[in-house]
Order: structure tokens, then C-alpha cells, then sequence
């Protein structure tokens, strides 16, 4: 499967911002889609993933309450809608997918992710 993301951008803190991750060729499986995002300097970390079945959803701590994953499965994309966002949410987000079992650790660890698209930049000032 292939993947591409999108909808980064520049946004004041407290603002909104949506990103989309479409996939494309083996989209006859539903996979586990997820967000990961890497800020300078630091390691990438979980951010939220969507699981088969659009009733299993988790978060990262973080971003709990403020951030919203789905999916549309008929035009396969996912969707990262970010609200409140503050300046420690700047990095670049990128979505991966696979046929990961819906279990902590496995599920928020990103080397389980065999396909992964490429990053879009989120940048929040303050």
C-alpha cells in the first residue's frame, strides 16, 4: 500500500489544522492507520491510530482530547483533525499502516508500521 499525506501547514497556537493520509493500491485490506510525528531533535513518537473497525481509536496522552483520528473507507483516507494546538505539537507528522495487532505496546511503537508515507510539516507558534 501507498501512502500519502497531506493539510500541514503554519498555524497560530490554539488553532486547527486537518491532515489526511490517502491510500492507494492494496486498499482491498483494512489496515491499522496511524499518525506518528517526529519534532527536531527528538525521536518520533505515537501520536493516534485508528484501528479495522473505526470503534477502536487511541491516543497518545498528549494529544488526547484535542486531537481526532477517522477514516473515510470508501475513498481510503484517514484523517488527523488537530485542534488546540499548541507549540510542542510543531513537527512533522507522518501516517503509516499495517497489519498490526490493536494492543499497547505494539500498537504505538512505529517499527511494527511496515508502509509509511511521507511527512507533512505542522508548525504552531506561539
Amino acid at each position: 500500500v501507498q501512502l500519502q499525506a497531506s493539510g500541514g501547514g503554519l498555524v497560530q497556537a490554539g488553532g486547527s489544522l486537518r491532515l489526511s493520509c490517502a491510500a492507494s493500491g492494496r486498499t482491498d485490506i483494512s489496515w491499522v492507520m496511524g499518525w506518528f510525528r517526529q519534532a527536531p531533535g527528538k525521536e518520533r513518537e505515537f501520536v493516534a491510530t485508528i484501528g479495522r473497525s473505526d470503534g477502536n481509536l487511541y491516543y497518545a496522552d498528549s494529544v488526547k482530547g484535542r486531537f481526532t483520528i477517522s477514516r473515510d473507507g470508501a475513498k481510503n483516507i484517514v484523517f488527523l483533525e488537530m485542534n488546540s494546538l499548541k507549540p510542542e505539537d510543531t513537527a512533522v507528522y507522518s501516517c503509516a499502516a499495517g497489519m498490526v495487532p490493536f494492543t499497547v505496546p505494539i500498537l504505538t511503537t512505529a517499527r511494527n508500521y511496515p508502509y509509511w508515507g511521507q511527512g507533512t510539516q505542522v508548525t504552531v507558534s506561539s
